[in-house]
């Protein structure tokens, strides 16, 4: 059946728009009197037609008879949730004249705002029609805000906003589009490899291919050949010839994690490549001219490994033309609540659970740890949570011992600073402040201020005297 679109009146700015479901002609006329002079109106009774129109049409809101969808409650369930799908963001209102509570309760679940019960009263519908599509309104308005922020506090896939952060984000602007080598350095965890995707992200090899080899995760026999690959007949298992990583990143990107792990003869071997910018694959005699950028990453101090001879010196300075340096997590003040709210929303939506909340109080306990597994282990803890957390807000009893005991240890030691405390002048001290307090508090007035701390008026005088507190005004 073709729509019927209601006559709008003349208004200012654009009106809002709603479609309406329902078998039954005698809620059109209402629909006419309270719902059309307010919204431009569009009348169907088909449900196969709610569907095309709300992919043509961005409509505001959808008011959906479920009695009318087809033979029982479950095909008015099945609309409700078939529109939900189709528009996250419309506010959508189901009618029924069942009382059963079980709906009502089935239909929120399924994703309808608000629930109305015949005899329906359209006046009281389109105020609360009108409300709630303010709300979502302004629900709208604000997730666009915060993902404006969230903009501005990511780059590439590295997310945060700090301040130590945004540094590195101007570092890697600076040079992605040279073809200069850089070296990441950072603790393990901080998120190394994705720093240098970021680079290669924005450069012009972006399309490049891009090469990433754990140096650490492969024994010296393997990594040789992982590297500069082999000839057949190279040695007794290479049954066929085989590129290396580094001839694989023609063109492109290599990166090298944990370079520091690679042993000195490899280093030598390494430093003749990025020299000569050509590579001889194991048990060949022809050197092939490799066009590539390097990016190396290390969490060890490699000045300290060039002193104790275990790094080579010239290696150590055609790595570290460009270093730039992840900041741990524990030096990122501000960055733990926009990480675990990423985190949060990337881990439910994987595993298809209802959006999860943090209670404040484990937020401020996840801002005191220091981290020393830095972002991934904050990634682990999250995902972790998701998935065993029972119901919808994550509580301090969800988090692991190692963090709870570790913030109670923080607390401690703000109380107690390492080299100890004077015990007495402390107590002194306090004792004077609250003093001191009260008697500003009530104006100086020493009977009102001893009230105040609950002691009589007599240890307020001697208090008073003990700590040589004349008058205290405000």
């Amino acid at each position: 059946m073709p729509a019927r679109a209601s006559a709008a009146t003349a208004q200012e700015g654009p009106r809002q728009s709603v479609v309406i479901f329902t078998t039954d002609e005698q809620v059109l006329p209402e629909v006419e009197q309270f719902l059309a002079p307010n919204f431009d109106t569009v009348f169907l009774n088909a449900f196969p037609d709610v569907l095309p129109a709300l992919a043509k049409r961005p409509f505001d809101a959808a008011i959906l008879d479920i009695d009318t969808v087809g033979e029982n409650s479950n095909d008015g369930l099945r609309a409700i949730q078939q529109v939900r799908e189709l528009a996250p963001d419309i506010v959508l209102v189901a009618l029924t004249r069942s009382s059963s509570r079980n709906l009502r309760l089935k239909a929120e679940q399924f994703g309808a705002d608000q629930y109305f019960v015949a005899p329906i009263e359209f006046q009281e519908l389109w105020i609360v029609l009108a409300r709630t599509l303010e709300k979502r309104a302004a629900e709208i308005e604000s997730r666009m805000v915060q993902e404006e922020i969230a903009a501005k506090q990511t780059f590439c896939e590295l997310i945060g906003g700090s301040e130590s952060m945004q540094r590195v984000y101007e570092a890697v602007q600076r040079v992605a589009s040279t073809n200069t080598t850089v070296l990441v350095r950072g603790e393990s965890g901080t998120g190394k490899e994705l720093l240098a995707r970021a680079i290669v992200a924005c450069s012009p090899r972006a399309e490049k291919p891009f090469i990433s080899i754990n140096c650490s995760a492969l024994p010296d026999t393997l990594i040789e050949t992982e590297l500069f690959g082999h000839e057949k007949g190279a040695f007794t298992d290479a049954r066929e010839a085989r590129a290396g990583h580094i001839e694989l990143a023609h063109t492109g990107t290599l990166f090298l994690d944990e370079i520091a792990t690679l042993g000195l003869s490899l280093q030598s071997k390494l430093l003749r490549v990025l020299e000569d910018r050509t590579v001889t694959r194991i048990g060949g005699k022809t050197a092939k001219k490799i066009d590539f950028r390097l990016i190396a990453a290390t969490n060890e101090n490699l000045e300290e490994m060039v002193q104790a001879g275990r790094f080579r010196e010239d290696l150590y300075y055609r790595i570290n033309v460009i270093p730039i340096t992840l900041p741990p997590l524990r030096e990122r003040p501000g960055d733990i609540p926009i990480l675990v709210d990423h985190f949060l929303r990337l881990y439910c939506a994987a595993n298809n659970v209802p959006l999860k909340c943090i209670d404040p109080e484990v937020l401020e306990v996840l801002e005191q740890d220091p981290w020393p597994g830095n972002v991934r282990e904050l990634e682990n803890l999250i995902q972790r949570l998701v998935l065993m957390a029972d119901g919808p807000v994550i509580k301090p009893r969800h988090l692991p011992q190692r963090i709870l005991a570790s913030s109670a240890a923080s607390q401690e030691s703000m109380l107690i600073p390492e080299g100890g405390i004077a015990f007495d002048a402390e107590m002194e001290r306090l004792e004077a402040a609250y003093v001191r307090a009260a008697l500003r508090r009530c104006g100086g007035k020493k009977v009102a201020a001893a009230a105040l701390l609950r002691i009589n008026p007599q240890k307020m005088k001697y208090l008073c005297r003990k700590h040589g507190i004349a008058d205290v005004k405000n």
